[in-house]
């Protein structure tokens, strides 16, 4: 048996009868694949890698903090050159990626469209880095100001775990709003993989934003987190319930997750769920189970009976 068409490598027969299995497979495969044709998801050419992507996020984050994220060799002295060389060897293959979704997602599309949207979308995002680097120095320094236990800033950067999601989130949100929404849920589920914080690469989020602990945060596609929100471990920013069209399908991209104001707390285990509003100032208390809007400068807590929303003091 040999690999086909990519190298002369011989492969050993298998010592188990999988002709019929290997048969049976591939037209499951074609069954599949016919089943996302007819629904026009299913594109001819190549698709994102995940295994290429997680590459990729790791250069990119390494010329974002090249001291503290690059090699050992990094130094004051040549940071530029490294920042440079990494961002000419990311940037093109990032591009390529964009390319296989573009063309999985609009095969109709001729290639000099595809050529132009590519350089489009990967040309924004790298005019975007400084900006992403500065919203991410204000997220560590959120958790250090915030965080008893936080010794120093690169303690934040190096150790911290929703320093690498929120560093995907934030790379991830941009490549969502320029046009390639599968590289972003991509990476998105790399750093949910790495973290166990889950956050859709849609969801909008404000500057100083620090999660504590961070293990089995959600945070859902259409939320919007306002500027130096802080949430800890086991938090839900979820839908309630779900639209569906007049065929009974649901209606994709409807707003339907949690808007949280400036300067709001949510404690851990709390699970926010619809088109809710969280007023700014507010305490979400832990374990709270929220489905309907809050004031500014609420007191939300869990009692044996119900949730108790107090007024407390206005964050002025």
């Amino acid at each position: 048996m040999r690999d086909m068409g990519k190298a002369d490598v011989e492969f050993p027969e298998p010592p188990f009868a999988v002709n019929d299995v290997v048969a049976r497979l591939r037209d499951v495969r074609e069954t599949s694949r016919e089943m996302r044709s007819r629904r026009g998801d299913y594109g001819a050419v190549g698709f994102p890698s995940r295994h290429a992507l997680g590459r990729i996020i790791d250069v990119l984050s390494a010329a974002l903090f090249p001291l503290r994220l690059g090699p050992a060799e990094v130094t004051a002295t040549n940071e530029d050159v490294f920042v440079s060389a990494s961002l000419q060897s990311a940037l093109p293959l990032l591009a390529a990626q964009v390319r296989m979704e573009l063309h999985y997602s609009h095969p109709q599309d001729c290639e000099a469209t595809v050529d132009n949207e590519v350089n489009r979308i990967v040309g924004a995002l790298a005019t975007r880095l400084p900006e992403i680097r500065r919203l991410l120095d204000s997220d560590v320094e959120a958790a250090f100001d915030g965080d008893p236990a936080a010794r120093c800033v690169d303690e934040v950067l190096l150790c911290y775990p929703f320093v690498t999601a929120v560093l995907h989130h934030r790379v991830a949100h941009e490549l969502y709003k320029l046009g390639a929404p599968l590289v972003a849920r991509i990476l998105a589920e790399i750093a949910h993989s790495r973290t166990g914080i889950d956050i859709h690469p849609g969801a909008t989020i404000g500057e100083r934003f620090f999660i504590d602990h961070g293990t089995g945060v959600v945070i859902g596609q259409t939320a919007i987190i306002g500027d130096r929100v802080r949430i800890y471990q086991a938090v839900t920013l979820g839908a309630r319930s779900f639209s569906t069209d007049e065929d009974g399908r649901l209606v994709k991209d409807e707003p339907r997750h949690p808007i949280i104001e400036d300067d709001v707390t949510i404690y851990a285990g709390a699970t926010i769920l619809g088109r809710v509003t969280i007023g700014r100032c507010s305490v979400i208390g832990g374990n709270v189970w929220l489905t309907r809007s809050v004031p500014p400068a609420s007191r939300v807590r869990q009692t044996q009976a119900s949730v108790t929303v107090e007024a407390g003091d206005p964050c002025d």
